[in-house]
């Protein structure tokens, strides 16, 4: 599957699901222990927000 949504698609009742997106990433904040990715396509921005108490230190790294 390409993707399940776009970005811009996703609401709060879709907190828990598992989603595949598709875009290219336009900003990353980094804060220390808080990661911000604005991922964009052409429907809109969602906004990826990675913890380092409860993300992988693998993706953290790749994020980062």
């Amino acid at each position: 599957m390409y993707r399940s949504h776009t970005c811009g698609e996703l609401r709060s009742e879709d907190i828990g699901k598992k989603v595949t997106l598709s875009g290219w990433v336009q900003t990353i904040r980094d804060k220390g222990n808080l990661v911000w990715v604005d991922l964009r396509d052409r429907y809109g921005i969602t906004q990826i927000v990675a913890e380092s108490e409860t993300t992988d230190e693998e993706i953290l790294s790749q994020l980062k």
